[in-house]
């Protein structure tokens, strides 16, 4: 059934109130100035004035709060740094790599076979290269693992090629000590980085996290290490996977990163003792529009918490995987790891290329909370003339081994607490609405009421005259037995009984 519009009813005219004259709610309304410009008397000069002023206190009044939402439209922060002390602190996870990926001891007839070109040992003839840079007892060794001749090659898989031939922490470290009490190489997890094979002290995976419970050296991690520069790879080439650099790159990190270490690691040498002093900053960011930061978790099939270098590592694997279908060994998934082939062909280049150049292609974003370590090194050099004989006969080294071979490595918390750096908003909206008040009140006196007070006198006004207008359109339409109004004229008179 359709619904009627219009009704014939038989009414009487309602009177509809009419809203006070201008000049008396001028005197009435709380708005400072017009009372002076609605006046009851003609219009004065002093009326004008007040006009010219009231006007004018408008204009320096839209001024200021078009400024002021241009300011907080900016979406400006400040930066907030503090420093807490804590009774305890977490120690960082420490992840070390040689700077050697390769032990030469350990490479086979086999391994030189599949990856002897990427190495640069072989030529593409499978012969030796660079002869004549060879020493004599290298070239020997190198003879002895170059002979094909009725040689039938063995599967060859990467990852058990960068695991078998990398450094063993138990050959590498010399001693251990966190917190004075003594550590062993089963405290250090085996990771793969691009380095080869590394080890992370503390990682929380092979123990409890451990905490410091004061600063300073002798309240973290020192250890002694032999490089074993005798079993590095010869070199005789540029290659991504030799080095030309001895002794072992360092990075100090959170437990929930993973290591970046090619990228975010220092390195330290041979004959020193460094000396890491760290003091652990947690920062906070605004996301957008007060800042840059990714408040959003990271959608990875590798990685649960995100930080740049897991959403780096993220980004570089599926590059790879997408350009060459196949995986380093440091990069986490499913997918085949690469020949050496590819590694010399396609995933060293194309990971080069990454790093280097094409920096649109990974953006990772800065997280919004994040924790990272400050560091100051020093260095010292061992062993000392007067230490060298004690270390070469307690290790059974040569002066000479122990001077091109041992570091020492303490990293330690300088005090026991940590900075706060912090992004706050500097202008929101409170702060608006407090300036733009105080505007109003400055200028025109006025407040939010009085803002109501205008728009409820403009709402009167214009009441009254639509519902004038409407009776005088059904007056001169009405029968002599009613007036048909509409269901809006109904409305409008009833209104005005409330």
């Amino acid at each position: 059934m359709k619904p009627a519009t219009v009704m014939d009813l038989k009414v009487e005219p309602v009177p509809v109130d009419e809203p006070p004259p201008l000049q008396v709610f001028a005197h009435m309304s709380t708005l400072h100035g017009i009372a002076h410009i609605f006046s009851y008397d003609r219009i004065t000069a002093r009326c004008c004035l007040w006009l010219l002023f009231f006007l004018s206190s408008v204009a320096f009044l839209l001024c200021v709060c078009v400024d002021r939402v241009l300011f907080y439209l900016e979406y400006p922060h400040v930066t907030k740094l503090d420093e807490v002390v804590a009774p305890a602190m977490v120690f960082p996870a420490v992840t070390i790599c040689n700077l050697n990926a390769f032990r030469f001891g350990r490479v086979t007839r086999n391994d030189l076979y599949h990856a002897g070109e990427l190495l640069a040992l072989l030529n593409s003839r499978y012969e030796i290269r660079d002869v004549h840079l060879i020493e004599e007892s290298v070239l020997e060794a190198l003879k002895t693992k170059t002979d094909f001749q009725n040689f039938k090659p063995r599967p060859f898989n990467m990852l058990e090629f960068y695991n078998r031939t990398g450094h063993d922490i138990r050959d590498m470290l010399l001693a251990c000590q966190f917190r004075g009490s003594p550590c062993q190489p089963e405290d250090f997890k085996v990771v793969f980085t691009r380095y080869g094979k590394c080890y992370t002290f503390n990682s929380g995976e092979t123990g409890p996290l451990l905490v410091s419970m004061k600063g300073g050296m002798g309240s973290g991690l020192e250890i002694m290490l032999d490089i074993q520069q005798d079993e590095y790879l010869p070199v005789w080439g540029e290659t991504d996977e030799t080095s030309f650099e001895a002794g072992i790159k360092v990075q100090v990190h959170t437990q929930d990163e993973p290591p970046f270490i090619d990228q975010l690691g220092f390195g330290v040498a041979p004959g020193f003792q460094t000396f890491v002093s760290c003091q652990e900053q947690r920062l906070m960011y605004l996301p957008p529009p007060w800042g840059n930061c990714k408040a959003s978790p990271l959608d990875s099939d590798f990685f649960t918490s995100y930080s740049i270098s897991a959403c780096r590592i993220d980004c570089e694997t599926r590059y790879l995987v997408e350009n060459c279908n196949c995986r380093m060994v440091h990069m986490p998934g499913d997918a085949p790891y690469c020949t050496p082939e590819l590694y010399k062909e396609c995933a060293d280049p194309a990971l080069d290329f990454l790093v280097e150049r094409d920096n649109d292609y990974c953006m990772c974003e800065t997280p919004c909370n994040t924790t990272r370590y400050s560091k100051e090194l020093s260095f010292v050099k061992i062993p000392s003339k007067a230490s060298a004989k004690y270390l070469a006969k307690k290790f059974s080294k040569s002066e000479k081994y122990i001077a091109d071979n041992i570091l020492v490595l303490d990293v330690f918390f300088e005090a026991l607490n940590y900075e706060t750096i912090e992004q706050r908003k500097a202008y929101e909206v409170a702060g608006l609405l407090g300036d733009i008040g105080g505007q109003m009140g400055l200028f025109i006196g006025a407040s939010i009421l009085t803002i109501l007070e205008l728009f409820d006198y403009l709402y009167e006004v214009a009441k009254y005259k639509l519902c004038r207008c409407s009776d005088k359109k059904n007056q001169s339409n009405s029968a002599d037995h009613g007036t048909v109004l509409g269901l809006d004229d109904v409305k409008c008179h009833v209104s005005n009984f409330h």
